[in-house]
């Protein structure tokens, strides 16, 4: 069975604002994760809940429900950017 993709209305206007060669590329990993929300090259994040996955120099954080089948994203940013919480 698929997972729901849920993007945080944040990660949805980091979306919004990148180049469209890496924002293609990014949906079509987003798109990915409904199938296997575990793919080859995904790590878990340390001191925090959830996963990233590299798509270029641009990184995807999210978790996984497994109970309701949901992939939540809450940021889509720069390797520079995103890991500042």
């Amino acid at each position: 069975m698929a997972y729901i993709i849920n993007l945080k209305r944040s990660a949805e206007k980091e979306l919004e604002h990148l180049p469209n060669k890496i924002h293609d590329r990014i949906v079509r990993t987003l798109i990915s994760l409904k199938e296997n929300p575990l793919p080859t090259g995904v790590k878990k994040l340390h001191g925090r809940d959830g996963y990233r996955i590299r798509v270029g120099n641009y990184r995807i954080l999210y978790t996984i429900d497994d109970s309701e089948k949901k992939v939540e994203v809450f940021s889509i940013a720069h390797r520079k950017e995103v890991y500042r919480w």
